[in-house]
């Protein structure tokens, strides 16, 4: 299913509603505006206590829910940040399109739907009034719920179309649609790859490599089933998807992660795991003909190898492939990439490893110790017209795209996975 196709759509539907969003009254627009402040306080506490309401009268929704995003606060933070920046954009919300897209993938991928929408924006308006108190008074909770029901209608106008587009498109469904582990890999000493197939032996769509799926699985000890989202680590070919799984385990004061770890220590071949459909806003320009840089660092290959993939399928652009690992038992597909660069020409390889160990062999498994530099491998990396992919922990991206743009790299010619609610974490 082609994502730029969903953003054209993405993109009408917006502007149908931009008008709307226009016609929204002088008082509307001024009480939404004076809570900046306000939400830049106290978002968190506010967003918490959503959260909680929700959960405890809506129960069902945990299934929906990243658990583990809850406990560690991190879905609370986003969530605050996302109601500042719609206040803050109110009057013209056309800067947000990217992340409406960007939310719409995520909410397609883990099968919310326009019914849940009253049941967030109830408790949303409850919780402004419950937290603000008096500052809450009608005129201001009548304000946000015109607000909220035209971002909602912006969102669910969006995410049908992506959801009808994934349905009718060739091998593709909409909801969980069940797979069997026909094989499963260790990479790693912490990753491992599972391929799947369709337990109904039906047709697998196309996908942009890059793009993720939800997987789902029952945590007994929540009592609840989980979804996580994990990027395809191979390229489109028709007969398998695949994911590769970074086992998370506790460290510094971080919980190990759940899913991971039942991933990795429950399921075997010939288990079942349920999917949604491939989403995702990050992904390959295959409509562009210059070089591609792909730049990163642990599991964050997992999207450029479906990329690598498909760009060696392909045949025609030159192609880099930059990544950084702690240390040769922590590298997953180093031998796969290397023996892909022997027989295409095209490919040449740079491996940093943090902290090699003794048995690491230099100008093998890795070409050079410490981080990955960019200063230090321009030659290699500094291509005309190029397009780079950056994915990894959030300080190595903002690193590496730091760098490139000291070095001349136009903005528009990076691009990079979000991580935060990120596909491939726990």
């Amino acid at each position: 299913m082609a994502c730029g196709g969903f953003f054209w759509i993405n993109k009408d539907v917006f502007l149908i509603n931009l008008k709307e969003f226009r016609m929204l009254s002088e008082q509307t627009l001024s009480l939404v505006k004076a809570t900046v402040p306000v939400l830049q306080q106290h978002g968190v506490a506010l967003t918490s206590h959503f959260y909680q309401r929700m959960f405890q009268h809506n129960p069902e929704l945990k299934n929906l829910f990243n658990q583990g995003h809850q406990h560690s606060g991190q879905q609370q933070q986003a969530l605050a940040g996302a109601v500042l920046a719609y206040a803050q954009h109110i009057e013209d919300p056309s800067p947000l399109l990217p992340v409406l897209t960007r939310v719409a993938h995520k909410h397609v991928s883990l099968g919310i739907r326009a019914e849940h929408y009253p049941i967030v924006g109830n408790h949303l308006l409850a919780s402004i009034r419950e937290v603000l108190g008096d500052a809450a008074g009608d005129d201001l909770i009548q304000a946000w719920a015109e607000a909220y029901r035209l971002l909602a209608d912006t969102l669910i106008g969006i995410e049908n179309a992506m959801y009808r587009d994934a349905t009718n498109a060739d091998g593709g469904w909409s909801g969980w649609r069940p797979f069997r582990v026909t094989r499963k890999v260790e990479e790693s000493e912490e990753i491992a790859s599972f391929y799947l197939a369709p337990c109904d032996g039906g047709a697998l769509p196309s996908f942009k490599p890059g793009q993720y799926v939800s997987v789902k699985r029952f945590v007994a000890e929540w009592g609840l089933n989980q979804p996580r989202q994990y990027s395809l680590s191979d390229a489109p070919n028709g007969e398998y998807l695949r994911i590769s799984v970074k086992r998370e385990d506790a460290a510094e004061g971080k919980p190990a992660g759940r899913i991971s770890n039942l991933l990795h220590r429950e399921v075997s071949e010939g288990d079942v795991l349920e999917l949604t459909s491939p989403q995702g806003d990050f992904f390959l320009h295959e409509d562009r003909n210059g070089p591609v840089v792909l730049i990163s660092a642990g599991v964050g290959q997992t999207p450029m190898q479906a990329m690598l993939g498909q760009l060696l399928k392909r045949g025609q652009r030159e192609v880099r492939f930059l990544h950084a690992a702690r240390h040769g038992g922590a590298h997953a597909m180093g031998w796969q990439v290397r023996q892909l660069a022997e027989r295409h020409p095209q490919l040449q390889i740079h491996v940093s490893y943090e902290a090699p160990r003794a048995q690491d062999a230099l100008g093998i498994d890795y070409h050079a110790a410490g981080r990955l530099n960019l200063d230090e491998v321009k030659e290699l990396a500094l291509l005309p017209d190029a397009d780079y992919y950056l994915c990894g922990p959030l300080g190595f991206m903002r690193a590496q795209r730091d760098s490139l743009r000291r070095l001349g790299v136009p903005a528009e010619r990076i691009h990079y996975e979000v991580f935060g609610s990120h596909p491939g974490g726990d």
